[in-house]
C-alpha cells in the first residue's frame, strides 16, 4: 500500500497528509482502510532497498551502476500519487535533507526524485561532475518532459535516473562527448516514436550538502526547431566547454566552508553570492530567450544552516 513505506512503518507524517488529502478526494472510506492497512500485523514484509556504501579503492563506474540499481530498486511510482514535493528553487541543502527522507521511506519515485537523489548518493565522488538534463518531446499530439542527471567522469559523459523505459534513464559513463550523449537519447526517444522538441542544460551542482545554492536548471536552453543539426551539436559541445571553464575557474561543483561561514548570519546573500549571478548572466538561451524569473528567491523554510 503506498500510505506505509516497504518497512510496513507508517511514513512521516507531512509525506501522510499529502497522500491522505489524494485518498480522502478518491476514496469516500480511504480513512478507515488506511486505519485497517497501517494496524495490520500479518502484512507480508516488503524488502527494503539497502543504500550503497563503497569502500575508497570502489571505481567511480562501478559506483554509479551501484547507485543506478539502488534507484531501480526503488522502482517507478505509477500510483498518481506525488510522495515527494519537490521545489526547484529550494537550496542545495534542503534538496538533499528531502533525499534523506527518500531513503528513509523508500516509496517509489519519478524522474525529478530520482536526480535529487543521484546528486545525494554521489556527493562524495568529488571527481564526479554531475549536471541536470531535461528533455521536451512530442507523441500523438502531446508534449512529455522528462529529466536525467548527467554525469562527466574522467572525460565521459552518462546518466543517472528513471524512467518507464529502460533506455530513457541509465546511461554509463562511455560516451566521448555531451552531443553523443543526448544523441543516444534522441534515438532513444525516436525507438519510442517521440520526437525530440527541446533539451535543457543545467550547470554542475556542487558536492556540498550544506550548500546554500540553488541548482542551475536551465542554463542553455536548445530549440530544436530553431537549430540546424549542426548547430544543435555545437551548442552542447559550447554547454560542456562551459561547465568546464567554470570548474577550472574554481566555481564548479565545490562550495567551500570557508566562504559559506561569511554569509552564516545572513542566508539570503547565497541567492545573490557572485556564483549565481555570474551564471545567470552567461546563460546561453541558444535559440530561444527564456523570460527573467521574478521568483528566484529560494525557499529558506523547513532547513536550518549547518556550519
Amino acid at each position: 500500500p503506498f500510505f506505509v513505506n516497504r518497512g510496513g512503518l507508517p511514513v512521516d507524517e507531512p509525506t501522510w497528509e499529502r497522500m491522505w488529502r489524494h485518498v480522502g478526494r478518491i476514496h469516500p472510506e480511504g480513512e478507515r482502510v488506511a486505519q485497517r492497512i497501517r494496524g495490520a500485523a500479518d502484512l507480508p514484509k516488503i524488502p527494503i532497498p539497502s543504500v550503497p556504501a563503497f569502500q575508497p579503492s570502489t571505481p567511480i563506474p562501478e559506483r554509479l551502476e551501484a547507485v543506478q540499481r539502488y534507484i531501480r530498486e526503488l522502482q517507478y511510482n505509477h500510483t498518481g500519487t506525488q510522495f515527494f514535493e519537490i521545489k526547484k528553487s529550494r537550496p542545495l541543502t534542503g534538496l538533499m535533507d528531502l533525499a534523506k527522507e527518500m531513503t528513509k521511506e523508500a516509496l517509489p519515485i519519478k524522474c525529478l526524485e530520482a536526480v535529487i537523489l543521484g546528486i545525494y548518493l554521489t556527493n562524495n565522488m568529488t571527481t564526479l561532475d554531475r549536471f541536470p538534463i531535461s528533455f521536451k518531446t512530442h507523441f500523438s499530439g502531446n508534449y512529455f518532459r522528462h529529466i536525467v542527471l548527467g554525469v562527466n567522469f574522467g572525460g565521459r559523459y552518462g546518466a543517472l535516473g528513471i524512467s518507464r523505459r529502460e533506455e530513457l534513464m541509465y546511461k554509463a559513463p562511455v560516451f566521448r562527448t555531451l552531443s553523443e550523449l543526448i544523441f543516444d537519447f534522441e534515438e532513444a526517444y525516436r525507438r519510442c516514436w517521440h520526437t525530440l522538441k527541446k533539451v535543457k542544460l543545467g550547470h554542475c551542482v556542487s558536492h556540498d550538502p550544506h550548500s546554500v545554492e540553488q541548482i542551475e536548471w536551465k542554463h542553455s536552453i536548445l530549440d530544436l526547431d530553431k537549430l540546424t543539426r549542426e548547430d544543435f551539436r555545437k551548442e552542447l559541445e559550447r554547454h560542456a566547454r562551459d561547465m568546464r571553464l567554470k570548474i577550472g575557474k574554481g566555481t564548479g561543483p565545490s562550495s567551500p566552508t570557508k566562504d559559506r561561514k561569511k554569509d552564516v548570519s545572513s542566508p539570503q546573500r547565497g541567492q545573490a553570492s557572485p556564483h549565481r549571478r555570474n551564471s545567470r548572466g552567461d546563460r546561453r538561451p541558444s535559440g530561444e530567450k527564456k523570460p527573467a524569473d521574478s521568483k528566484a528567491m529560494p525557499d529558506l523554510n523547513g532547513y536550518q544552516i549547518r556550519v
